[in-house]
């Protein structure tokens, strides 16, 4: 059962919160599971495993001593280590001043360099791996489409045609339909159909060949509405085909892409069928920055929905495992250049601070992308993982990637930096950690 089926019974507010507390918490719970597991490998005993902040709503503790607690704030989760002071790790003086060596080895301050390190990064490996797995799993349920290319089940469409469900489609007017797992070539064919708004189509029909018309093959329809953005907003949906803007027919996505980009930010009036009927949407583009593939960001206007693709879903085979996996590790590397990438070109000024969305806004997609269907939530919480991952190890202060600064600083040196320099440090670390927070909720409120 798609978990979606029960909107209904939700307020607005109430399900994006609800969506956003528990893709945050199994984030978080990933996390630190990262910590803990890498740490009790290492030796390293944990004394409590929390997920969320504040007052313990319900709580266990397992034969190894370690209790693990559900807290009433979602916005985070720590393990406490033995030898720890508090959730951030600093060091109780006094109590590993009185333990015998050997407990000492079993607190995250006693122990090893390098179990300490390990320990430190296996929070956002373990989100990296989280990541990696969802694309890999995603992309094996989802298969890939069948070659040759084969009608699976139409779209509705605001004309008539020829085509039928399990059509496999061998000519285009007139030119051979390539295969579909040649890119280059697929792509060449797709541009080379030219801007008609019907085509002759040859198919294969059972043991029939069919001479057939049929749409253009890249209608801009539909397929998928970005959170938070101008169509979010305008209120688009799923399905919807727009046929014109501004009065100016649209036959395949490309008319659309040139008028949006070409807009200047102007309201575009989009004429739009939706299951049959034609409707007038108001619609103004919003600025984005977007990644180039030669590294940096460039300036566009979008209105931020996903189109393009074929007018019907594609018969669908099976992918392997190891491409399905390769997918998954790619497509986290790219979420972790980007985060990377996004990140410098806001503090060098060359993009909108508007890229960074804080907790309001992050809630606001999470609860859009389950609307949209559990697979599309799954694949938020992914991405989400994989970025939080990455800054977790940007190195500052109180996150990982500081923490193991220091240890990288020890390991060179021969000894960890002074403590009273180091709670200087973390302090400093707190303060851009909160400084960061508060700036990203402005921008929740602005952009």
């Amino acid at each position: 059962m798609d978990f979606t089926s029960f909107i209904p019974a939700f307020g607005g507010v109430s399900f994006t919160v609800l969506a956003f507390v528990v893709s945050l918490s199994i984030i978080v719970f990933v996390h630190e599971f990262g910590h803990y597991i890498v740490g009790r490998w290492s030796g390293i005993h944990a004394e409590v495993f929390s997920v969320g902040l504040g007052p313990v709503l319900v709580s266990l503790t397992d034969r190894r001593g370690t209790r693990w607690q559900l807290a009433l704030i979602p916005f985070g989760g720590y393990v406490k280590f033995l030898g720890d002071k508090d959730a951030a790790s600093s060091a109780d003086v006094s109590a590993l001043g009185t333990m015998r060596s050997d407990d000492l080895r079993r607190t995250m301050h006693g122990a090893p360099l390098w179990a300490r390190a390990a320990t430190v990064a296996a929070g956002p490996v373990f989100n990296f791996i989280l990541a990696a797995a969802i694309f890999a799993l995603i992309a094996l349920w989802q298969g890939q489409a069948r070659d040759p290319l084969t009608i699976g089940e139409l779209y509705p469409l605001p004309f008539e045609h020829g085509l039928e469900n399990g059509d496999i489609l061998l000519e285009i007017n007139d030119i051979a339909v390539p295969s579909i797992d040649d890119g280059s070539a697929f792509s060449t064919f797709w541009q080379g159909l030219g801007n008609g708004d019907t085509y002759s189509y040859t198919v294969k029909r059972g043991d029939r060949i069919i001479e057939t018309v049929g749409p253009n093959l890249s209608l801009a329809r539909v397929s998928q509405v970005v959170p938070r953005s101008a169509s979010a907003q305008a209120r688009l949906s799923e399905g919807d085909v727009i046929i014109a803007v501004n009065e100016t027919p649209v036959i395949r996505f490309s008319d659309l892409k040139t008028a949006v980009e070409g807009s200047n930010g102007t309201t575009l009036d989009l004429t739009v069928w939706r299951s049959g009927e034609i409707i007038s949407i108001p619609l103004t583009p919003k600025r984005v920055d977007e990644p180039m593939k030669d590294g940096g960001f460039r300036t566009v206007w979008r209105i931020g929905l996903v189109g393009g693709e074929f007018f019907f879903e594609p018969q669908l085979t099976t992918i392997d495992f190891f491409p399905a996996l390769r997918f998954g590790v790619m497509q986290t590397w790219q979420i972790m250049r980007g985060s990377v990438e996004g990140l410098y070109h806001v503090i060098v000024g060359s993009i909108s601070t508007c890229n960074l969305s804080g907790p309001i806004g992050i809630a606001e997609t999470s609860g859009d992308m389950a609307r949209q269907g559990g697979q599309s939530f799954i694949w938020f919480i992914a991405l989400m993982s994989a970025a939080i991952g990455m800054v977790n190890l940007f190195p500052i202060p109180i996150l990982d990637g500081g923490h193991l600064v220091f240890y990288a600083y020890e390991a060179v040196v021969g000894r960890p930096p002074a403590a009273e320099f180091l709670n200087i440090l973390m302090m400093a670390g707190l303060t851009i950690v909160l400084s960061f927070m508060a700036f990203a909720i402005v921008n929740d409120y602005l952009c």
